[in-house]
């Protein structure tokens, strides 16, 4: 089946995948977009877990402060300082410092909340929450999109919330 230009550079918008690795996954997909996207983010999770050995020592710390009564600081990293001065993992940066600063988040996954916290895991953790700007994802959908992206390793690794008057 022959893949137009036009596709490519669609399934390249959409995903942020090489142009050769879109051109792969639509003919493995047989021309089926939404297929293909489902095997860039395969393909892109097992890269990044061929590389969970590497260190992700590089990042950023990004602050989000909403109305001047709530501020969030949260620290994503990743392997390389390339991949934390892209315009993609800054958008999570900010996307999950707002995500934090709206929900409220107590601990990044539910293995790290405290024992003694009251509520749903899954609406307390940060990675289980749904995403405000996309109910259809979850944060660890988002992170996931990064790394396929980005072809990189990327973890939350910590972050801490401000209200005014707590």
């Amino acid at each position: 089946m022959a893949i137009s230009i036009d596709a490519i550079k669609d399934l390249r918008e959409k995903t942020g995948a090489g142009v050769m690795d879109c051109r792969n996954a639509l003919s493995e997909a047989e021309g089926d977009v939404e297929k293909a996207i489902e095997l860039l983010r395969e393909k892109g999770l097992s890269k990044a877990a061929k590389r969970s050995e590497r260190e992700i020592g590089e990042g950023l710390v990004e602050s989000y402060v909403h109305g001047g009564r709530i501020g969030v600081i949260v620290e994503i990293n990743c392997e390389t300082d390339f991949v934390a001065r892209t315009d993609v993992f800054k958008e999570l940066a900010h996307d999950v410092a707002m995500q934090i600063a709206s929900m409220g988040a107590l601990a990044v996954s539910e293995a790290d909340l405290p024992e003694d916290a009251e509520g749903e895991p899954a609406e307390l953790a940060l990675l289980s929450q749904t995403f405000i700007k996309d109910p259809s994802k979850t944060i660890q959908d988002l992170v996931n999109e990064t790394i396929t992206s980005t072809g990189e390793r990327i973890e939350i690794r910590r972050f801490t919330r401000y209200e005014l008057g707590e």
